[in-house]
């Protein structure tokens, strides 16, 4: 799953989940049509939690 992730100024919009990074992409320009001309993006891997693992200290 993918979050396309939106930073204007202060704001920061988490827009999502999309099942593809194409798809998210062709989300772009509709969401951006509400932002300002100086804001970023950018297209984030969400992780799955089953293939993290975590290492505990004895």
């Amino acid at each position: 799953m993918y979050l396309l992730i939106i930073k204007d100024g202060l704001v920061t919009r988490h827009v999502g989940p999309y099942p593809s990074p194409k798809q998210a992409s062709d989300d772009l320009e509709r969401v951006m049509a509400s932002c300002s001309e100086r804001a970023r993006w950018q297209i984030h891997a969400l992780e799955n939690p089953h293939s993290l693992s975590m290492v505990v200290a004895s």
